[in-house]
């Protein structure tokens, strides 16, 4: 077994910190518990049941949650029934706790921060672990979002010094920034003569993310806006099946099916999805390869992150591809549409964040804020789950072992209670002081979070935010952004989704 490190002291530290929390939290729950009993998780409030449909009537048509999905659902669950909320029927048809008390979403995070189980993309393991695979399940190791337990522990701690280290990010600058500069050109191309892009707006912003993960991931370009791209080129196969790896994930891990007793067609269809987008990895990685090994080996700060982890195993290189596609893709690109929405809907906010950005700040502080509000306001997930390992007692209710607890971030992140003038878009609030009513740091630590938390945090953040920062900084430096016609409509599924109509302008700056 490979030794743990997780960076050192630090990580040590972290750990210790989040042992000694849940245990002065265990404490305080053993006096608790003594003066008043525990109830039973079936105890938590929750939409009423009937006999054999459960809950489900509650989404007929009349019902209370009909058509509900994202805010609009979890702001119902939580006015109507309170910080914890009890549903029968939310993964794969099993019940689940909605927590929307942050300090109880503290206590569970924390006490489950050693070795994290996040529900989630059971198909891919499925795929990854049996699929095809010896009688048992896969020997080795299969990817971060499809692993648990010690060989998750075993994948992060290999992959965690290389892509989560900012001096291996910052050799991207120059690439990444050179695809931004394509996406600049390629809307200028775009653009009709009253300079709106109306059709196909998100497939740009997808095309970009797929460009940019893949400069880290496959280590080189795939000229994604090629123009005279087939339509059954590498590249477009490849974003058609990330996209349809989302929609799989809602249709097979989320909602009830049949899949996990015998092969439907739904399932079927996703391990071709996943073999396919396993087979151009693989081809791409090993392309990238055979032109590393042609150049020569690079000084050690000069390697980039796919160089790195080839040295430690190729089979880790491949599977931190194929995650990485998975993951910075769809994310990306809506993250990118939402910011680029807000603001065009705030020319003042946009003049701001030019005038830093024309100034040569290497800070970059208004950047990162409109970013982090951008993600507050309109983020791509609508929050974070947990399976726990152990007992918990939240709010004087007593949550098995193996239970699903959901953490809505989407709501909590716009409750006025943590954040004042929740619903607008103000970049300041991460940037004044702590004495300001606005200061970002009223409210809970645990209720923002969009790049998830502790030892599961997304192992691609510093790559998403260099993306971020540098296509907007691009785009602000080209172009005045407005917006003309309603509000965009958000398509919720396993993500948030920017759809149109697109009415974005795009005017040159002169």
């Amino acid at each position: 077994m490979i030794a743990i490190k997780y960076n050192g002291p630090i990580m040590n530290k972290l750990y210790m910190k989040n042992f000694i929390f849940a245990t002065e939290i265990n404490i305080r729950l053993a006096h608790s518990s003594s003066c008043r009993k525990i109830k039973s998780w079936k105890e938590i409030p929750g939409p009423s049941s009937l006999p054999i449909i459960g809950q489900l009537h509650h989404y007929f048509p009349g019902g209370s949650l009909y058509q509900c999905n994202g805010f609009e659902f979890q702001e119902k669950l939580y006015k109507n029934y309170g910080p914890l909320v009890r549903l029968n029927t939310v993964y794969a048809g099993k019940p689940a706790i909605f927590v929307f008390d942050p300090d109880s979403m503290a206590q569970v995070l924390r006490g489950e921060n050693w070795l994290p189980i996040r529900p989630g993309f059971d198909v891919l393991y499925h795929y990854r672990n049996f699929y095809n695979q010896p009688k048992g399940g896969a020997p080795g190791l299969t990817g971060l979002i499809s692993d648990h337990g010690q060989k998750w522990k075993q994948l992060r701690s290999l992959v965690n010094p290389i892509i989560m280290h900012p001096d291996n990010i910052k050799l991207y600058d120059t690439p990444i920034g050179e695809v931004a500069q394509d996406v600049v050109q390629r809307i200028k191309d775009l653009r009709d003569e009253d300079g709106m892009i109306t059709k196909n707006f998100d497939y740009l912003m997808y095309l970009w993310a797929l460009e940019s993960v893949g400069v880290v991931a496959l280590g080189s370009r795939l000229n994604t806006f090629n123009e005279n791209l087939e339509s059954d080129s590498v590249v477009r196969r490849l974003i058609t099946l990330i996209h349809e790896f989302f929609a799989i994930s809602e249709n097979l891990d989320i909602k009830p099916s049949l899949w996990r007793y015998y092969p439907t067609p739904a399932f079927k269809r996703a391990m071709k999805v996943f073999c396919d987008i396993d087979s151009i990895t693989r081809s791409l990685v090993l392309k990238a390869k055979d032109e590393l090994s042609q150049r020569g080996h690079s000084a050690d700060d000069k390697k980039g992150v796919l160089e790195k982890l080839l040295e430690v195993d190729e089979k880790i290189a491949l599977i931190m591809a194929g995650d990485l596609l998975f993951t910075g893709v769809d994310t990306v690109g809506n993250t990118m549409s939402c910011t680029l929405y807000l603001l065009a809907s705030h020319p003042e906010k946009q003049n701001t964040l030019r005038q830093e950005v024309n100034s040569g700040d290497e800070r970059k502080s208004y950047l990162k804020a409109c970013i982090k509000e951008s993600l507050r306001v309109m983020p791509v997930a609508g929050g974070n789950i947990r399976q726990c390992t152990k007992e918990y007692n939240l709010l004087g209710y007593e949550i098995p072992k193996d239970m699903f607890v959901v953490f809505p971030h989407q709501y909590l992140s716009k409750m006025e209670s943590q954040y004042p003038r929740a619903n607008e878009f103000i970049p300041e609030r991460w940037l004044v002081d702590k004495d300001h009513a606005l200061y970002h740091g009223n409210a809970h630590p645990f209720a923002y979070n969009p790049f998830g938390f502790g030892a599961r945090i997304c192992i691609g953040r510093r790559i998403a935010e260099l993306e971020l920062e540098s296509l907007l900084s691009k785009i602000i430096q080209n172009f005045e952004l407005e917006w003309r016609g309603p509000p965009p409509t958000m398509y919720q599924s396993a993500m948030n989704y920017f759809k149109g109509p697109f009415n974005f302008v795009f005017k040159d700056i002169k």
